[in-house]
C-alpha cells in the first residue's frame, strides 16, 4: 500500500494490524556511464515494490536526497547531488515525529548507499539513526512527560528490552544489503553487483554499451553482469526483507 494513496480508514487499519511502514532512502550519485544516478534509490524502491506485491506493507514516499558525497566524482556533468547530513537530521526527525503522531509503531528506513560501513555508520544512515532516536525521545516526553523512564510504570523496562518490546524499536534503520548477503553476492559501486541488480530490477535504465576501456576502476567487472545473477541478489534481499518487515503491533 502506498501511503499517499491510502485513505484515513486504511491508515487506521494498517496501524491496528501493526503493518510495517517503510521509508526508502537513497542518493543521486554518479554510477559510471552505464547506470542511472538514482541507482541506490532504485535498488530499494524496486525491491520494495516486489515485496509489496506479495504482502501488506505501507510504502512511504521515497526520499532521494541523501548525503551522496563527492568521493566518487565531482558533480559537474555527472549528476551527483549531495545534501549535507547536518541538513538531513532535522528533516528526517520531522518525518519520523510526524509518523509517530499519526500512530505508526513499526517504522523502518531502508537505505542502499555506503552501507558496507553500516556498523560504524556513514553520513546518511547516521542522520537517519540520530533523527529516529531524537524523534522517539521527544515523542515520549511529549506524550508521557519528563521523567517518563524513571517512573514506577517502567520497572519492567530491561525485561521488556530483552524481549524487544520497547519504544526504541518503533523506528529501525536497515541497509538493503547486509553482511549475510555480501557473503554470497558482490557488494560494489557500479560493478558486477550493482549492475546486476539494475539489470534485474530496472533494466530500462542500464546502457551496457556505455562500458568501455576508459571506465573507472570501480566499474571493473560490470561487463560480466547479467540479469539472472542480479535476480539471485534480489532473491537474497527479499528473503531478508521478509524477516525484517514483519507485521507486529509494537506496545
Amino acid at each position: 500500500m502506498r501511503y499517499e494513496l491510502m485513505r484515513p480508514e486504511d491508515i487506521r487499519a494498517a496501524i491496528a494490524r501493526g503493518l510495517p511502514a517503510v521509508l526508502p532512502v537513497g542518493v543521486m550519485e554518479y554510477h559510471g556511464e552505464h547506470l542511472p544516478v538514482g541507482m541506490d534509490l532504485l535498488a530499494v524502491t524496486r525491491a520494495l515494490d516486489r515485496l509489496a506485491a506479495e504482502r501488506a506493507i505501507v510504502l512511504l514516499p521515497a526520499f532521494a536526497y541523501g548525503a551522496a558525497s563527492h568521493a566518487v566524482a565531482a558533480p559537474e556533468g555527472t549528476g551527483t547531488l549531495h545534501v549535507d547530513a547536518a541538513a538531513l537530521v532535522p528533516v528526517f526527525e520531522a518525518v519520523f515525529a510526524g509518523l509517530l503522531r499519526v500512530g505508526f509503531r513499526n517504522l523502518h528506513a531502508l537505505i542502499h548507499h555506503q552501507t558496507e560501513n553500516f556498523g560504524q555508520g556513514m553520513p546518511t544512515d547516521l542522520a537517519l539513526r540520530l533523527a529516529a532516536r531524537q524523534a522517539t525521545f521527544r515523542h515520549l516526553e511529549r506524550t508521557r512527560g519528563e521523567g517518563w523512564w524513571g517512573g514506577t510504570g517502567m520497572a519492567g523496562y530491561y525485561a521488556d528490552h530483552a524481549r524487544g518490546a520497547n519504544p526504541f524499536n518503533w523506528i529501525s534503520v536497515h541497509p538493503l544489503i547486509d553482511g549475510t548477503i555480501t557473503a554470497a553476492y558482490p557488494f560494489d559501486h557500479a560493478g558486477a553487483g550493482e549492475t546486476g541488480l539494475m539489470l534485474a530490477l530496472a533494466p530500462e535504465t542500464v546502457a551496457m554499451d556505455r562500458l568501455g576501456p576508459d571506465a573507472p576502476w570501480y566499474v571493473a567487472g560490470a561487463e560480466r553482469a547479467t540479469a539472472s545473477a542480479g535476480e539471485e541478489g534480489v532473491a537474497r534481499v527479499l528473503a531478508r526483507l521478509r524477516a525484517l518487515l514483519a507485521a507486529d503491533a509494537a506496545p
